[in-house]
């Protein structure tokens, strides 16, 4: 009886070891599986999120060199520019150089610092000196002065309607504006944030373009819905079909690597066709005809002809303008190692 009562017990211990050992097991099973899934999930996370830092600071730079090469041009042709006149242009728009520095100066981020009085104090600088009644002992000074205060104009007021244009929708807040969006474009590498920032980027095109339209040709709210829906039905649209199928044609390592260069044709054909559908209308009513100097050849006459040819030049212009912005950078900064984890 003594020894099949030790046999007992010594059979329950190890019953009982074995039954602790198989739970052991099964908690560092699942202990591993969670740790997996976690790591897992915080890998989708990342893919799925935009480097907001890294947005910020290719903002941040982008601001600092156009307003650092903005103020090297103006200080450096100071002396050499053209006379002053109401509308002419600061440089020969003969040469590339000429052509480069007009549109360096008008993009100058650090034009949106003048408050609006500042701006109306430009005008009515402007205003005095094509009155003839402004003169100063140093010609060139005055003319830089000119210069400087035709730019402050030209860029926060509408050349039409002379109205204020935003701040986010001006020539000059494209690199602080719009930048940020288009790094967010680039480096997003999964599709619902693919498709999120290329909303955002066609609705503020469309306010570009709205805001910097041709005043002289009325725009119908028809047209500007059908524009809107049509930049963003089609950027959404080939967003979304070149990441499907770049998600379900290569392995995730390389469909991530992939995944930066689809906000370029999305962007193409949607800035394109925003593009021509606002300034379409412009095609049947037809713009006027001016000279050098920003008279009217013909009073009260339009040409279509014209007006075709500046829509389609304007059109083909967006389209191209789109691989610096969502092309090359990306292409680029995938070579240079320090950089690769920005985008």
């Amino acid at each position: 009886a003594i020894s099949h009562r030790s046999f007992l017990r010594s059979a329950t211990k190890r019953t009982s070891s074995s039954n602790a050992s198989a739970s052991t097991a099964n908690a560092k099973t699942a202990s591993a599986a969670t740790q997996q899934s976690s790591k897992a999930s915080g890998a989708a996370a990342e893919d799925a999120a935009v480097p907001i830092g890294a947005s910020l600071l290719a903002a941040l730079a982008g601001v600092s060199v156009v307003s650092a090469a903005a103020a090297v041009v103006e200080n450096a042709t100071a002396d050499s520019c053209l006379p002053y006149t109401p509308n002419g242009q600061r440089f020969s728009q003969d040469e590339f150089m000429g052509r480069f520095s007009r549109m360096l100066l008008a993009c100058d981020p650090r034009l949106l610092l003048y408050t609006e009085d500042q701006v109306l104090q430009a005008q009515e600088l402007l205003e005095r000196a094509a009155a003839g009644s402004i003169g100063g002992d140093d010609p060139a000074a005055l003319n830089r002065s000119l210069w400087e205060a035709r730019r402050i104009t030209d860029a926060a007021l509408h050349p039409d309607t002379k109205e204020f244009i935003p701040r986010p929708f001006r020539m000059s807040g494209y690199v602080p504006y719009n930048g940020p969006i288009c790094v967010a474009m680039v480096a997003s590498t999964s599709t619902p944030s693919l498709l999120f920032w290329s909303w955002v980027n066609q609705s503020q095109n469309a306010l570009v373009n709205y805001y910097n339209r041709n005043a002289s040709s009325p725009m119908s709210n028809q047209t500007l819905i059908t524009s809107y829906s049509a930049a963003v039905g089609s950027a959404l649209a080939v967003a979304f079909g070149l990441a499907t199928f770049i998600q379900k044609r290569y392995p995730a390592a390389q469909a991530k690597a992939l995944m930066k260069y689809v906000a370029f044709p999305s962007a193409v054909v949607a800035s394109s066709l925003n593009c021509y559908i606002v300034r379409s209308p412009e095609i049947t009513t037809g713009v006027p005809l001016t000279d050098e100097h920003g008279k009217n050849v013909l009073e009260g006459a339009t040409s279509q002809v014209a007006a075709k040819r500046g829509v389609e030049s304007t059109t083909l212009s967006r389209a191209l303008l789109q691989a610096p912005v969502y092309f090359v950078p990306p292409l680029l900064m995938g070579m240079l190692p320090p950089f690769q984890k920005l985008v």
